[in-house]
């Protein structure tokens, strides 16, 4: 089976997950990976049928939180939150980087190379 993936912009995430949820799909996950900046996936199922929504943003772009929409969303945005230093602004539950006790701060974040 073919991954589908849709590369979007930063202010399209909010429409592009109302489209989905009012589609019938179910939010599955959202996981990030250190690039560049930090690529966030946003997965989504209806009947086997999987989406995934993709975008990248720095380490200054805040976007905002779907738990509006997913409520459970608000435990993966804490998470990246904390452990990625996404800025991700209205989460309907904010843990303010409390989520888990760790001894640094963003430890999965991309370190910047010294010259």
């Amino acid at each position: 089976m073919e991954q589908n993936i849709k590369v979007i912009q930063t202010g399209e995430l909010l429409s592009q997950v109302v489209t989905l949820k009012y589609d019938g799909y179910r939010l599955v996950a959202i996981s990030a990976t250190a690039k560049e900046g930090i690529e966030l996936t946003y997965s989504f199922d209806k009947e086997y049928d999987f989406i995934n929504i993709r975008l990248e943003i720095d380490g200054e772009t805040e976007i905002d939180s779907i738990s509006s929409l997913f409520s459970y969303a608000f435990l993966y945005e804490n998470e990246i939150k904390e452990l990625f230093g996404a800025k991700i602004k209205n989460i309907s539950l904010d843990f303010n980087n409390q989520l888990y006790r760790i001894p640094v701060q963003t430890p999965f974040a991309k370190k910047e190379e010294k010259a």
